[in-house]
């Protein structure tokens, strides 16, 4: 049986995906992955990446599998990969991190005492010390989730594991959302969120680690990324609003956060809770645009008679 499924989704980054596969070889050199599958899926590079995985795949002593989806979208390519996994651990990164050598050793300890259903994040440090500090989670110490809190951040995408327990009882990711969809980002907080109303415990383990060489050095990148956040933690509400109690309360924190003062990881953003709030409305609306669009009746047909 598999132990481990790692899944990586890329397009158009051969050369850090070649940094990332690197590091699976060193991680698989250093011990605790004796039954990995490495799932690649290729959403429609055009940068000859499907080629550079099989060079690098000639000979390892794993089983690699290539996957290929042409249409664009982060959740349409997770989807694909999460249906062919066949671990009893789950995991994901992404291809522009470097998995620490004991990557997967610590992810095998963080799963040991773990005897139901749960998804645990691990720790994801900055890369490159040139890059903007987004995009990372450097807490030192374990963290379990509150069930009633956004979950929005506590474990990332980026660093994500769950057994696989967790898959039928969750469902895909939302292929709405992401990187590539309508809705941009939340496609790891939507699937947070539904774990979370099955019951799910999410945990944070900092045993697990990679560094994010994301390679935003400039504000314009990171306030960019910020508002995608924003607007999809928005479409989020929009599409639990009716079936969670949760969310009315985080639109009120939100509202209330803006008596806050604090600039959030980006200096170029004076007002941060303002900013949220304006981006996580705009995604509301889009959310709320859509589904109204999808329920209208189609036009009357022109009789046949």
């Amino acid at each position: 049986m598999i132990d481990i499924s790692l899944l990586i989704c890329t397009r158009n980054r051969r050369d850090s995906l070649s940094a990332t596969l690197e590091s699976v070889a060193r991680g698989v050199a250093w011990g605790g992955a004796d039954r990995l599958e490495l799932i690649l899926v290729d959403n429609g590079s055009t940068d000859g990446t499907a080629g550079m995985i099989r060079r690098w795949a000639t000979d390892r002593n794993f089983t690699i599998r290539l996957l290929f989806e042409p249409h664009p979208g982060l959740s349409r390519a997770r989807n694909m990969a999460l249906a062919a996994a066949r671990g009893r651990i789950i995991a994901m990164t992404d291809d522009d991190c470097v998995l620490h050598p004991d990557y997967f050793q610590a992810l095998a300890a963080a799963f040991a005492g773990i005897s139901a259903p749960a998804i645990i994040g691990g720790r994801i440090l900055l890369g490159d010390p040139g890059d903007l500090p987004v995009t990372v989670k450097l807490e030192d110490h374990p963290m379990t989730a509150d069930p009633d809190g956004f979950p929005g951040g506590f474990v990332m995408g980026a660093n994500l594991a769950f057994s696989a327990e967790v898959r039928a009882m969750v469902g895909p990711f939302d292929e709405r959302f992401g990187a590539g969809a309508p809705f941009r980002a939340a496609e790891d907080t939507d699937f947070l969120f539904r774990a979370q109303a099955a019951g799910i415990p999410v945990l944070y383990d900092p045993r697990f680690v990679v560094d994010h060489h994301h390679g935003r050095r400039h504000e314009p990148e990171a306030v960019a990324l910020l508002a995608g956040y924003g607007f999809g933690d928005g479409a989020l509400y929009a599409k639990h609003l009716w079936s969670d109690r949760r969310i009315g309360r985080w639109l009120r924190d939100d509202i209330r956060n803006l008596r806050l003062r604090f600039t959030g990881p980006v200096p170029a953003i004076r007002h941060f809770h303002a900013f949220r709030l304006r981006h996580v409305l705009a995604g509301f609306v889009a959310y709320a645009r859509v589904a109204i669009t999808s329920r209208r009746p189609s036009a009357r047909r022109p009789s046949s008679a």
